[in-house]
């Protein structure tokens, strides 16, 4: 294989980046509290337009934080994986192949 095809090759790997959507559950004093998490975007998304907007649609709370091994990541209350997944895709912002939904 030459060097333009393995260049070409690398370069679709990285071009193909998974989505990850993932709910941490927390036990809390009134009952079980769950934690949306959204990790994976690109990186040149504006993550705060991206939070508002969630926020907004879903009439939950949430905040940006950034992670040593992750990077941005957005955490949202409550169980809206299902939800966020159908916003990113509607939104254009992933293709729904992209998306990896974890959790129970």
């Amino acid at each position: 294989m030459n060097v333009a095809a393995k260049l070409e090759v690398s370069r679709l790997k990285l071009s193909y980046i998974s989505v990850h959507l993932q709910v941490l559950i927390r036990q809390q004093r009134n009952g079980k509290k769950s934690l949306t998490t959204v990790q994976g975007l690109k990186k040149d998304y504006s993550y705060e337009k991206i939070l508002k907007d969630l926020k907004k649609e879903f009439c939950c709370n949430g905040n940006v934080v950034q992670d040593k091994e992750l990077g941005k990541v957005i955490q949202l209350q409550g169980d809206q994986r299902k939800n966020v997944a159908n916003f990113i895709v509607q939104a254009g912002l992933v293709k729904k192949d992209q998306i990896k939904i974890h959790g129970f």
